[in-house]
């Protein structure tokens, strides 16, 4: 893994693969970072069907995940993961960037 690359876990890659299948073919999952949240930046998760050119494209088993180029380093070094608890079925990024993070797990600062 270097520093720059964002890792998909087996589990969110076995459940973004369930729901791109249910997208149709050429579905892939855009992860990107904008400004919001209760921590000053939020994910971001969103079907798409095209790339940019500049796209980061992850694939794994039958996951394709995209990120755009002003979202990477904000993910650098993260792993991308699928939880299912008491709390609820989520997408969890586990960011070493990120300084806090809110309660939730859907925001955090740099």
């Amino acid at each position: 893994m270097t520093p720059e690359s964002v890792v998909i876990s087996e589990r969110a890659a076995r459940r973004i693969g369930e729901i791109l299948k249910t997208e149709g073919d050429g579905a892939m999952l855009r992860i990107s970072v904008e400004g919001g949240g209760c921590s000053g930046f939020q994910y971001k998760f969103d079907i798409e069907r095209a790339k940019a050119d500049d796209d980061l494209v992850i694939a794994r088993d039958s996951a394709v995940v995209v990120v755009d180029p002003a979202s990477v380093p904000f993910l650098a070094g993260s792993e991308v993961d699928f939880v299912d608890d008491l709390i609820g079925a989520s997408f969890r990024v586990v960011n070493p960037n990120a300084t806090a993070s809110c309660g939730c797990g859907t925001s955090f600062s740099v």
